[in-house]
């Protein structure tokens, strides 16, 4: 399949439906709501939203069922892009190639801006839910798998041991545990909601949380490897940050070639993990080499 065409029309649906969760109302300050639309609307790839359609299409099923969980993945994604940015975090000023959130609006309101979007994300997941005839029962197992995906023993949790890891002798399991809270449980829940979404149980739910495991780790290890390759221009963040920064990497504790070898290895995982889906998955499969070999 063509998958940047593929990647192209649901960027259009996913952009679509965040521009609609980020309306102005009569309730958000003008300036907080500027401010979280420029976090949002920043140029990403939404991979981790398109991820959440291709998983319910690979049901097979409706993709709009699961359009307000894959939009309340992208806030939360948003939401921890601007906090990690901070002076207090890992003090970036570029963020796909345009200055960071509190280099534009200040600390404060970048705290904020991350807080609403959190927050967003919530309502976004409820309320959407109810208007997709998802049911109550469904709708609070979702929301709970991606607060838990969120919170502190997952992204959170990742962000704490990434900073402690820093400076420090790392070696590939703890690399390995770090990428799986910090970037791979949101990318994990993301197809997982899918999934449910559509309607995945027993033996298709397994197959999709065992791609989103290994396709979650498989993206950290590809941006790791391009945060050393590629130029500001391609990855829209300062080469070589990673290392300024002394964080615990797969290329720093295996070195590119080996980084590259994990790459490959998780790439074949997500491929062999949804084999028994077929034609359906193809989306996703498409999905998981674009995330690997855009770094191998």
């Amino acid at each position: 399949m063509n998958v940047e065409a593929y990647l192209a029309e649901r960027h259009a649906v996913v952009e679509a439906a965040l521009a609609r969760a980020l309306a102005p109302d009569d309730g958000t300050p003008p300036r907080l709501l500027e401010a979280m639309r420029y976090a949002v609307f920043s140029g990403g790839k939404r991979v981790r939203p398109i991820l959440a359609l291709a998983a319910c299409e690979a049901v097979p099923a409706d993709p709009v069922r699961a359009v307000p969980f894959a939009c309340a993945v992208e806030l939360v994604h948003a939401y921890s892009l601007v906090h990690d940015d901070l002076p207090a975090m890992d003090d970036d000023e570029l963020r796909r190639g345009r200055p960071t959130v509190h280099v534009v609006y200040g600390d404060a309101l970048a705290i904020l801006t991350g807080d609403a979007l959190l927050t967003e994300a919530f309502r976004v997941a409820a309320a959407g839910a109810r208007d997709v005839g998802i049911d109550a029962a469904q709708a609070l197992d979702l929301v709970a798998r991606l607060a838990r995906a969120a919170g502190a023993s997952g992204m959170v949790g990742g962000q704490v041991a990434d900073l402690a890891a820093e400076r420090a002798v790392a070696d590939p399991a703890l690399v390995e545990s770090i990428h799986r809270r910090k970037t791979g449980a949101l990318i994990a829940a993301a197809v997982e909601a899918g999934g449910v979404a559509g309607g995945a149980t027993g033996a298709r739910r397994a197959a999709l949380a065992e791609y989103g495991a290994a396709l979650g780790l498989a993206f950290q290890v590809a941006d790791d490897i391009l945060d050393v390759t590629a130029p500001t221009a391609v990855t829209g963040k300062k080469t070589g940050g990673d290392a300024q920064h002394g964080k615990a990497t797969y290329p720093a504790v295996v070195g590119l070639d080996g980084a590259r070898d994990v790459a490959r290895d998780l790439l074949s995982r997500c491929l062999a993990a949804v084999g028994g889906l077929g034609p359906a998955a193809e989306p996703l499969r498409a999905i998981a080499r674009f995330v690997v070999e855009r770094a191998c």
